[in-house]
């Protein structure tokens, strides 16, 4: 019988970790997700304590020598580097070390590239990697050559490697015209979207916090979710009813993560505008992390970077069967277990009550001519309960501020 599967890579985590160093803890042990996430073992950590990075070998000469040792008595693959490596570093460590190295950055892209499932996160995927190797291409020569696979392999191929800047720079000029074709389709669709009058809830938060269980228990649908990393990366949109005739529509997007690398900040931000033009952001949290208020400040600061402050939020700390010793530290927020058979109802009532205090109340007297109109009205508003068939019955509600003017037509 022929063996098909895949050997799994065995690596070495490494860090350095600078006076000035914060979470160093929380971002190994999530460099330590990454891998696994990309089917590596990881078999050792190291995290070495310095004032800098060394230019040349980013760790210590010492801790340099301890790592090839390792290498040796471990059968090791691959050795992955926490921080972002210059292209004189990747270089000069795998020269050292003779096996293949790669850093944060580049595990990342290669999930991405394993994650991505439209033909426009293919090509931002793409682009990322190509404007990652684009200055990596002089000097690494060893790196370049290799007939490499596995983690930091993925994508763009052995083949394209080797090409020249010219190429690349070709390539990347090429993906970024189709992407900007691919954008350009998509901006037509969300424009009629904002020109519609149903109210749109955007899904936010770290990898892996659960915004895809939460999509799947609020539309009863089967979106793909995983304890994993980055489980979704393409936006999707899907509708949904939170009160009896209310429509809404709900995204999900891809989960943030600290220092994302900028080529995927700038590749994705198209995806991420999706979230930019709704009118209410679900900030999912994972309440059983031990950093979760962590996570929700990396959140937090990309919202700002992305002018989205002001956009209304509700916090959902989710996973709370798991969470010990858990306090909240956003507000207003639901606490709930999407995995429990009471989530859907808690978190509709919590999101209801928060739609509430961002619509304007209304009341009016219902004419018995105008009954046939509050069909539509419920689509838009939430209403309180009435009799149409009432002569002259008060209706009471709360609307959008941008509906409002739609209550024009009961008042004639």
């Amino acid at each position: 019988m022929i063996e098909t599967s895949q050997k799994q890579e065995r690596v070495i985590l490494v860090g350095a970790a600078l006076p000035d160093s914060e979470n160093i803890e929380m971002s190994m042990d999530e460099l330590a997700s990454l891998a696994q996430t990309a089917g590596a073992k990881v078999v050792h950590s190291y995290c070495q304590k310095r004032d800098r990075y060394d230019s040349k070998s980013f760790i210590g000469s010492g801790k340099l020598q301890e790592i090839k040792q390792l290498i040796e008595a471990e059968a090791i693959d691959t050795v992955i580097v926490n921080n972002r490596l210059t292209p004189r570093q990747n270089t000069y460590l795998e020269a050292e070390l003779g096996v293949k190295v790669i850093d944060r950055m580049q595990l990342i892209l290669d999930i991405f590239a394993m994650r991505a499932r439209s033909h426009e996160g293919k090509l931002q995927v793409h682009l990322a990697q190509l404007k990652y190797m684009l200055p990596r291409l002089v000097g690494q020569g060893v790196m370049l050559s290799r007939q490499a696979g596995g983690i930091g392999s993925r994508g763009p191929g052995e083949s394209q490697l080797e090409l020249n800047r010219r190429s690349i720079r070709r390539q990347i000029s090429d993906i970024e015209k189709q992407i900007k074709a691919v954008a350009k389709n998509r901006e037509t669709i969300r424009e009629k979207r904002l020109d519609s009058q149903t109210f749109k809830i955007g899904l936010i938060g770290y990898t892996n916090a659960g915004k895809s269980t939460i999509m799947n228990v609020l539309t009863d649908n089967r979106q793909y979710e995983a304890d994993e990393l980055f489980a979704t990366l393409d936006a999707t949109t899907k509708q949904i009813y939170l009160f009896d005739r209310f429509q809404a529509t709900l995204t999900d997007t891809v989960g943030f993560i600290q220092d994302l690398p900028t080529e995927l900040v700038a590749a994705f931000k198209s995806t991420l505008e999706e979230s930019r033009q709704v009118d209410l952001l679900l900030h999912v949290v994972d309440a059983s992390d031990p950093n979760h208020e962590e996570q929700e400040q990396v959140v937090l600061d990309i919202l700002s970077e992305l002018d989205m402050m002001a956009i209304p939020r509700l916090v959902v700390y989710n996973k709370m069967d798991k969470a010990k010793n858990f306090t909240a530290s956003q507000y207003p927020y639901v606490s709930l277990s999407a995995k429990s058979k009471e989530a859907a109802f808690i978190l509709r009532q919590a999101i209801l009550k928060k739609i509430r205090s961002i619509f304007v109340p209304f009341s009016f007297k219902l004419s018995p001519e105008n009954a046939y109109k509050l069909y539509d009205l419920s689509q838009i508003a939430l209403l309180e309960s009435y009799d149409a068939e009432q002569d002259s019955k008060e209706i009471k509600g709360c609307i959008s501020e941008k509906n409002k003017w739609r209550l024009e037509a009961f008042l004639c």
